[in-house]
């Protein structure tokens, strides 16, 4: 009799290998490093965990990722808990990942951590974007849970201090899912509504915030989202999230830090009973200092009104009088120098100019012959023929000849 062969098909091992894997392993944690790490564009997550000697394909579908806070890297060691099966389209063996965290550290510490790195990179928290808070806000915006201890809180100090500041809410959840989105939302509103003021009454400040907590209660002011919302804010923001031992990166973005919601209160909304006796004194010293200008002012006056200018002005002017007409009169004796020279140095330079005239050689006797029609000075008998017409100027006047003869 022949033994009949049983013969599978791919498929049916690949199977029966799953069903035994998944009954042996169902769920189980798995501790080891991060290689090859990619996020498809579906969400999904897909690397390998491995350790000295062996390593195992992993996959975190986008169902399980959502939530996960912080950012998987390569190299990065993590315990992860889910259960084996195999991908029978390759017939591999893979581990699908439920729920995973980093090993020595808590997940939303690692994610702070990330986060924070990031940020600070991206000059977020750099001082030079930080806004000035300003001294007495008349509106001040509150972003936080309508019905938490924060603003209860801000709403007590406000009363106790300056009942006049005007308070607006914007409600959000502050913890739990989308209170990330709320908070970022609420903070953008504020300033769309600043924005689309004309002339009307700005909100001056924003305190975002809410009471102490677990780190996962105060995780929604860890989250990107309203990190950026509070770096865009045109509004100054005061940041008051748990107590003073809490710090979230929304205590890193923000233009001033609070340790609780009620230390933001105190920080932005100052003592009316302080300003009030901060103006007292101001107006006393204002007082005081009029005073003594007014004492000065007085004497100054006094001893003006007791000055001789005063008591004899039309002196003064006699005095004025009096030295115009020394001025007048020495100006007209200087004149007359002056003119007396000037004629003496005119005559002498005359006397010059007449010595060396021609016409002053022609008082002593002697004459000038000129060739005409032209009226050229005769210095030679040469060129001159008989005929020739001559005009002779002699001291008292002239006479015209004609040339008869020449002699050399």
């Amino acid at each position: 009799m022949t033994e009949t062969k049983r013969i599978y098909s791919v498929s049916e091992i690949t199977r029966n290998i799953r069903i035994i894997l998944e009954d042996t392993f169902q769920a189980l944690w798995i501790e080891g490093e991060v290689s090859n790490f990619t996020k498809h564009t579906s969400g999904h997550m897909y690397f390998t965990l491995k350790d000295d000697a062996s390593q195992l394909s992993c996959v975190i579908f986008r169902s399980a990722n959502q939530n996960l806070k912080f950012k998987i890297e390569d190299g990065m060691q993590l315990i992860c808990f889910g259960r084996i099966s195999v991908y029978d389209k390759r017939g591999a063996y893979q581990l699908y990942i439920e729920n995973v965290e980093p090993k020595g550290v808590g997940a939303l510490q690692l994610a702070f951590q990330q986060l924070k790195e990031k940020l600070s990179k991206e000059g977020l928290f750099d001082k030079e974007h930080k806004a000035e808070i300003p001294f007495l806000p008349t509106r001040i915006g509150v972003v936080t849970s309508p019905t938490g201890a924060a603003i209860k809180d801000i709403l007590n100090v406000t009363e106790r201090r300056f009942s006049n500041v005007e308070i607006i809410i914007n409600p959000v959840k502050v913890q739990g899912e989308g209170a990330a989105e709320e908070i970022a939302e609420a903070i953008k509103e504020f300033n769309e509504l600043n924005d689309s003021l004309f002339l009307g009454r700005k909100i001056d400040v924003m305190i975002v915030g809410r009471g102490g907590g677990s780190l996962e209660d105060l995780w929604a002011f860890n989250e990107e989202a309203v990190a950026r919302a509070i770096y865009d804010s045109k509004i100054p923001v005061i940041s008051a999230v748990g107590h003073e031992i809490d710090y979230t990166i929304a205590d890193l973005v923000a233009d001033l830090r609070a340790p609780t919601p009620s230390a933001a209160a105190e920080l932005v909304i100052p003592k009316k009973e302080d300003l009030e006796e901060q103006i007292g004194v101001l107006a006393l010293r204002l007082n005081t200092a009029m005073s003594t200008r007014l004492r000065l002012l007085k004497e100054i006056v006094r001893k003006l009104k007791n000055s001789y200018v005063l008591r004899e002005p039309l002196n003064l002017f006699r005095q004025v009088r009096q030295r115009l007409d020394e001025l007048e009169k020495g100006l007209k004796t200087n004149l007359k120098i002056f003119l007396d020279t000037k004629k003496e140095e005119s005559n002498v330079l005359i006397g010059k100019l007449e010595a060396l005239s021609p016409l002053s050689v022609l008082s002593r006797g002697y004459s000038i012959a000129m060739l005409l029609p032209g009226g050229e000075a005769l210095k030679s008998s040469k060129g001159l023929g008989q005929g020739d017409m001559i005009k002779t100027k002699l001291k008292d006047g002239v006479f015209i000849s004609k040339v008869d003869k020449i002699e050399e």
